[in-house]
């Protein structure tokens, strides 16, 4: 189809086009007429009402868009599981393996950071075909792991970003063994066991189980090096999303990160081969708990130092 030629040209991609952008989706409304008794089921079986149980597999299977300003649709295989088991989990990211688009991802040394937070892009950057290391974003959405989740009419770009949160934490849990010394199987342990220690109040247990992420960092920081413990970070704070708030800092003005727990706040300020008294200052001149003030919970500031010489966490301090 993509040849210079004319190989296969008379085919037409209709995915773009607005009359079936809902075609291959199950829509809110089709999902509450349609299953309610099936909702019903997996509410009851989950001791919760038909209203959280719509909002829990909102998050976890809504957010397809085929076409700028159309309808979401569900990931029908993962709606379809949930009602036939009666439990929500990753269906759809469980029946593969992205393992080519994560060795795409590092052969063209893309910033994560972008892939998480969501990238602007011209229509031509994700509706190519061919496999590019350059650029693998197309294959990355056509492969269903990011969708089009904005678009500008004024400049013609499209924001693309994870259509929910099964494909959200799903890539990343997968990404993070391409990127660290820690396996697939521990990937979850850990996360699980940062959640605890947060909401234990333990930063002193956080900070040591990070630097477990760290230890097979490349001797020489270079540029990208330093993309990389970024990305890092970046990856380990979003996945904290899925137990607990976590705002991995995507604009000026905020902390590094920002994780709440049911009764304190922490934001976390990291500094490359700087100090933790300088991270510990910014977070005081910049004001990054200021909004947090009225919340009646624990304020916390961890100032971070990151060292070259180590590739880890080096020094760190909390007030």
């Amino acid at each position: 189809q993509v040849s210079v030629f004319s190989d296969l040209n008379q085919l037409q991609d209709i995915s773009f086009w607005p009359e079936y952008s809902s075609l291959c989706g199950i829509t809110k409304d089709e999902l509450v007429k349609t299953f309610t008794p099936e909702i019903q089921g997996l509410a009851a079986f989950s001791e919760t009402d038909f209203e959280t149980m719509v909002d829990k597999m909102t998050r976890l299977y809504d957010g397809y868009h085929f076409y700028p300003y159309s309808e979401g649709v569900f990931n029908p295989f993962s709606v379809l599981n949930a009602c036939k088991s009666k439990t929500l989990s990753n269906f759809w990211f469980q029946t593969g393996t992205p393992t080519y688009l994560v060795e795409l991802l590092q052969q063209s040394d893309y910033d994560l950071r972008l892939l998480i937070d969501g990238m602007e892009v011209t229509s031509s950057a994700f509706s190519e075909y061919r496999a590019d290391a350059r650029n693998p974003l197309p294959m990355i959405y056509q492969s269903g792991y990011l969708t089009i989740k904005g678009y500008d009419k004024e400049v013609g770009l499209y924001t693309l970003g994870f259509p929910n949160d099964e494909v959200r934490y799903g890539f990343l849990n997968f990404l993070v063994p391409y990127y660290t010394e820690v396996t697939d199987d521990e990937t979850g342990f850990h996360i699980a066991k940062f959640m605890r220690e947060l909401k234990a109040g333990d930063v002193d247990a956080f900070m040591e189980r990070l630097r477990v992420f760290f230890a097979g960092i490349p001797y020489e920081l270079s540029n990208n090096n330093e993309r990389h413990y970024q990305a890092i970070f970046h990856v380990v704070f979003t996945l904290l999303g899925q137990f607990i708030r976590s705002e991995v800092r995507s604009s000026r003005g905020r902390a590094d990160a920002v994780v709440i727990t049911p009764d304190a706040v922490y934001a976390f300020e990291f500094k490359l081969n700087g100090t933790a008294e300088e991270a510990l200052k910014q977070i005081d001149e910049k004001g990054y708990l200021i909004p947090y003030r009225l919340d009646g919970k624990r304020l916390v500031k961890v100032g971070v130092n990151f060292s070259k010489e180590t590739r880890n966490i080096g020094e760190y301090k909390i007030q």
